[in-house]
């Protein structure tokens, strides 16, 4: 691991889930494999409740083996798969508080050329900005289900700050009611990587 890399203590994952997907905004998302490291600035999230929120794979307090993560403490990684491809969450709020934050979009930092071969074909831009495409390209896979983003493999670093954040309704939620139209997705504006 690079001593230059300042990582996020666990204490600040238990801040409330609408501000650590914020707060997630800036922060450097980093994996290392046999390959080498591959890392970027989370660029894009958004944020899900939990059992009150229709949306979330936790509403009504549904425990499966998929969402049993996030029953447990902040800081873990949540990953599953959705129609083929792996999402990546932070997993926040208290023990037993089913709520975590999606990572949608990375700027490309370390590792180019891994992402490069990773996403094979693609232009620079369409690396990394979706969740299904910053999983591929950093190799963040179902092996990392579960891990505390507080030491390697899978770990989150201070970035920067930064200077103007949006935020809008969540993407790819349809049939979740009234839950459509929170505003509960965040992008650093003007970023060219944010999804869409």
């Amino acid at each position: 691991m690079n001593q230059a890399y300042e990582l996020l203590p666990p204490e600040f994952y238990r801040m409330p889930t609408l501000e650590l997907a914020r707060s997630l905004l800036g922060c450097l998302l980093i994996k290392e494999t046999e390959e080498g490291i591959a890392s970027g600035y989370i660029v894009e999230t958004e944020a899900y409740k939990g059992p009150g929120d229709r949306a979330a794979h936790s509403y009504g307090n549904r425990r499966t083996k998929r969402t049993e993560v996030m029953y447990r403490e902040a800081g873990r990684a949540y990953t599953y798969t959705m129609h083929t491809h792996t999402l990546f969450n932070v997993v926040s709020a208290g023990i037993d508080e089913p709520e975590a934050v999606l990572v949608r979009a990375v700027e490309p930092h370390e590792g180019v050329l891994l992402m490069e071969k990773r996403r094979s074909g693609k232009k620079p831009r369409d690396w990394t900005n979706g969740p299904g495409k910053l999983t591929k390209a950093l190799s963040i896979t179902m092996d990392d289900y579960g891990r505390l983003l507080t030491e390697p493999p899978l770990y989150i670093a201070k970035g920067y700050i930064p200077d103007d954040i949006s935020c809008g309704p969540r993407i790819g939620i349809e049939n979740s009611g009234e839950a459509r139209e929170y505003p509960w997705r965040f992008w650093v504006k003007g970023n060219r990587y944010v999804s869409r």
